[in-house]
């Protein structure tokens, strides 16, 4: 018996056992390339990823959108200005308009006593008819959206009647479906108002012609239709602007600007940075030293400062849009922060041991640099592109916000959202749109810059 029995002397059979006769399986783990184990590491990311497909899916939006919704995005439907999403589309036919001399009220509408209506109010005219007011030399009309409290409250003054013997108004002021509130007051001679006032409640309806439904071409058969028939107007998945612009075709439209200039110029400013970075990184020494001062230099400038200045160059006046003033102030500003960062991985790999070895075999400057500096950049240069698209657009937004770049009627969404701050109480869909468009592009990129700068860290890469 051994007396130890791990130790032990090996038999010729034993050898021969492990020369490859065994069928054990052998577990392998797959060769794996850099990039393909940053795209599995991207692929776990499921923040990035989510924002990878928002991404895809917003060029889809930008430029296969405009394929499927074949709208002008500059085309006015003037009979649904600021309509929001989901609002009715509903008009119901009528006559050709005719003007209402005030002499006979329509049918089943009497003057009655005080103030009240002549028919049926409508998007084409509400006809209002009152009384004799003691003491009156003559009348104002008044429209409001809300309940009148007291005789200073009562809104927009539409017409002075001098003559105090006519006592009917016809109202024809851009009417849109709602209620209105419409008073008469009495004035003196010297125009001042006596205090005594009349209120009447209009709710009006959208109406529409034959002849308006024919040239929009809403239905196959106008000539069938009858005054009392209903009509649906022309379909606006988000809405309209306060120009009854369709804010779908608008949104696509200001998508292509906007990622214009939010791809285009971080493509060309980017480039820059990196070609001038890896220069001075590679070459190093006193030019090193000069250039990067000179990009110091270039970060001190104040970019308003400067796009007001190409503006002026460009010949831009006010209210043209400033697009190219605008790339060239992004382009010529913004690339020494990519050139700082490769200008520092340059400077890193150059030390390297491997670099130092095929110096030694005696590689060439274009060798080293396309086969060790460049590749071994690219994750960098990935990340800062990334990034910088949301800053591009960011800024293209705030310009176009404040008036300095994309001027109306060209559709931006910052120039959107400028207009959609003039309404944003009223009719809020206007900026919110837009608005949110910005967030959710800026913020997709943000954090697909994110999952990139995890996925091609080379010192996250798996050892499994």
């Amino acid at each position: 018996m051994e007396k130890n029995p791990i130790i032990r002397r090996l038999r010729p059979e034993d050898l021969a056992a492990l020369s490859g006769q065994s069928s054990a399986p052998v577990l392998v783990r797959p060769s794996r390339s850099y990039w393909q184990d940053a795209w599995g590491r991207l692929k776990a990311n499921k923040r990035a990823l989510v924002s990878l497909y928002i991404i895809i899916g917003l060029l889809v939006f930008t430029f296969i959108g405009p394929l499927v919704w074949q709208v002008d995005p500059a085309l006015q439907d003037i009979d649904q200005i600021s309509v929001a999403p989901g609002a009715d589309r509903g008009a119901i036919v009528v006559d050709a308009f005719e003007a209402w001399d005030g002499q006979a009220p329509a049918p089943g509408f009497a003057a009655g006593d005080g103030l009240s209506l002549a028919g049926q109010p409508t998007t084409q005219s509400v006809k209002l008819q009152w009384q004799d007011m003691a003491g009156a030399d003559s009348y104002l009309v008044y429209r409001n959206n809300f309940v009148p409290d007291n005789v200073n409250t009562l809104g927009l003054p539409l017409m002075q009647i001098s003559d105090p013997s006519q006592r009917f108004y016809e109202d024809r002021l851009d009417l849109r479906p709602g209620t209105y509130y419409y008073s008469v007051a009495a004035l003196d001679a010297f125009d001042q108002r006596t205090g005594d006032y009349q209120t009447v409640v209009a709710d009006v309806i959208r109406v529409i012609t034959v002849n308006e439904v024919r040239t929009r071409n809403l239905v196959d058969d106008p000539d069938a239709l009858r005054p009392g028939d209903e009509v649906r107007l022309s379909w606006h998945p988000l809405g309209t602007d306060y120009l009854g612009r369709d804010m779908l075709a608008r949104l696509m439209a200001g998508a292509r600007v906007s990622l214009f200039i939010g791809l285009l110029a971080p493509l060309f400013f980017v480039a820059f940075g990196v070609i001038y970075g890896a220069t001075s990184g590679f070459v190093g020494g006193r030019l090193d030293s000069v250039m990067m001062r000179f990009a110091d230099f270039v970060v001190a400038l104040p970019f308003l400062l400067f796009m007001i200045l190409f503006q002026v160059v460009f010949g831009i006046g006010p209210g043209e849009s400033g697009i190219i003033p605008m790339l060239v102030a992004l382009i010529i500003l913004s690339w020494p922060a990519t050139a700082r960062l490769v200008r520092g991985q340059i400077l890193q790999i150059r030390e390297e041991a491997y670099v130092s070895a095929a110096r030694l075999l005696g590689a060439s400057q274009n060798y080293l640099i396309l086969r060790h500096m460049i590749p071994n950049t690219l994750g960098v240069i990935l990340v800062t592109l990334t990034f910088a698209v949301p800053a591009a657009i960011f800024t293209e937004a705030f310009l176009s916000f404040i008036g300095m770049g994309v001027a109306p009627p060209t559709a931006s969404w910052g120039s959107m959202c400028n207009e959609g701050l003039k309404t944003m109480l009223t009719h809020p869909h206007e900026l919110i749109f837009p608005a949110a468009m910005i967030s959710i592009t800026v913020l997709a990129f943000n954090l697909l810059g994110d999952g990139l700068r995890d996925a091609l860290d080379a010192k996250m890469r798996s050892t499994e």
